[in-house]
């Protein structure tokens, strides 16, 4: 037996597509087997596999299953949740050696996929590419795993409260705040988690649906936050909470209605940990801005800035020892007191923790960082074959230049009027760009300068596309 791909699913980061066009049973089944074979062949026994909410979840959960036993894996199911959720039954069991999720994450509602967990670490990249290559070629392992059923849900609500130990409860217990789940995989682990918490918590769409009869699950698209914003200002809260579909990234508002981007929720982030440790390293994504960067040197700590990829931040931080990173797209991953992995509820908490112990509200800290002046994430669509040359050709062109510039991921340049970036997606056909500065008319400059490397290479920036 082999089994074939469509061409399109087997990405960087995870393995994505749509349901009954680029993906179905036959690929979940293939999945299992080859996931199964590679870590038998490790050592391997047992794998933790849970799914979203999306309505072809359970369909894919039993075709994988039959995959995983058939390479004579172990399977501890457990069940529908958050992807960190999936993360924490892999981090915290002794006797569990990989973990896959079944998810779309912020996808439309006719998407899927597969997050997985390799012993401890991400598995992407070559990893996927091999899974692929194995299918193709049928050599997959042999045998016959046994399934059992794995409750993990209050532990992982105990282990997310332990944020909060040693903090002063009368001050948790004065906060208020809203969250929002957006009918994704984390609202029924936010309602367990909210009736637990110290403060008053008012909750919006904890109904996992599919097909997200509300808006859709993406905390870094501001229209996504409205409703969120519109409860923080009717219950005067003092912040807003919200979540992917996944609950693996976090967004969030203070209590005015002003969004905290990724890279200044790190700072709030960095502020707190780097107050407890001096010296340490934070890792953020090349589009994270400036001042994330200025402010987490200022208090004491090792800025790195480093790829674009939740994969590929995890690995450096294992590398580099670093406790604490995130990605501008809400992705936050803390390894201090917690596993590395990136939760948005956790990284909630956190957020809670955080305010209490610097002893700042989060619109004091939100009101205190320096007003930077920035593009949105800029995409647009770039042949595949063409996207990787065109940044060499950047990079090149830059390099021959005085300008200073960083390739980390793409070309991140900067002049006295800011920084502009410009990367290829490892996952679409697109190129992403992005510019900050302090004024309106440095940033228009900036973009210009983008614009300018763009027609030297025959490109230039059309319409934005999507995710």
């Amino acid at each position: 037996m082999s089994h074939r791909f469509h061409s399109t699913i087997l990405r960087e980061y995870d393995i994505r597509g749509i349901i009954g066009e680029t993906l179905g049973a036959e690929d979940a089944r293939a999945i299992g087997r080859g996931f199964g074979s590679m870590l038998a062949e490790a050592g391997g026994k047992k794998v933790a596999v849970g799914y979203d909410g999306r309505v072809s979840s359970p369909m894919l959960e039993h075709a994988l299953i039959e995959g995983l036993t058939a390479s004579g894996i172990d399977v501890a199911r457990v069940g529908m949740g958050a992807t960190p959720m999936l993360y924490y039954a892999e981090a915290s069991a002794e006797d569990i050696d990989g973990g896959i999720q079944i998810t779309g994450s912020h996808n439309p509602a006719n998407y899927n996929g597969f997050k997985m967990v390799f012993q401890g670490r991400p598995f992407f990249g070559a990893d996927i590419q091999e899974l692929g290559r194995r299918a193709a070629a049928g050599e997959w392992i042999d045998g016959a795993g046994v399934v059992e059923e794995r409750d993990v849900f209050d532990a992982y609500i105990d282990r997310m409260l332990e944020a909060l130990d040693g903090i002063d409860t009368a001050v948790l217990d004065r906060l208020k705040v809203g969250w929002d789940a957006g009918n994704g995989a984390a609202g029924p682990a936010l309602e367990r988690l909210a009736a637990r918490l110290p403060g008053e918590h008012h909750l919006l769409y904890t109904d996992v649906d599919g097909d997200f009869p509300n808006h859709h699950p993406d905390p870094t698209v501001e229209e996504n936050l409205e409703d969120l914003r519109a409860l923080v200002a009717e219950k005067s809260l003092d912040f807003g909470v919200a979540f992917d579909g996944d609950g693996d990234r976090i967004g969030a508002i203070d209590g005015e209605g002003r969004v905290i981007w990724g890279d200044q929720l790190l700072m709030v982030y960095a502020e707190d940990l780097l107050a407890r440790r001096k010296g340490v390293t934070i890792i953020a994504d090349v589009k994270a801005s400036r001042a994330l960067f200025d402010h987490v040197a200022a208090h004491g700590g090792k800025p790195l800035m480093w790829k674009t990829g939740h994969s590929l931040i995890k690995s450096k931080m294992k590398e580099t020892g670093s406790p604490l990173a995130g990605e501008m797209s809400g992705h936050v991953f803390f390894a201090d007191e917690y596993y590395g992995y990136d939760d948005a509820l956790y990284a909630g908490v956190r957020l809670i923790a955080a305010a209490a112990r610097i002893g700042k509200s989060v619109t004091e800290l939100r009101s205190a960082m320096p007003p930077m002046v920035n593009t949105p994430e800029m995409r647009f669509q770039v042949d595949e074959s063409r996207k990787f040359a065109a940044i060499e050709e950047i990079a090149a062109r830059i390099a021959a230049s005085d300008a200073v510039a960083d390739t980390t991921d793409g070309v991140r340049v900067t002049t006295d009027d800011g920084w502009w970036l410009l990367r290829a997606s490892n996952t679409q056909d697109v190129l992403v760009a992005r510019a900050e500065s302090e004024s309106q008319e440095g940033l228009d400059r900036l973009v210009a300068q983008i614009d300018e490397q763009l027609a030297a290479s025959g490109l230039e920036r059309g319409e934005s596309v999507g995710h």
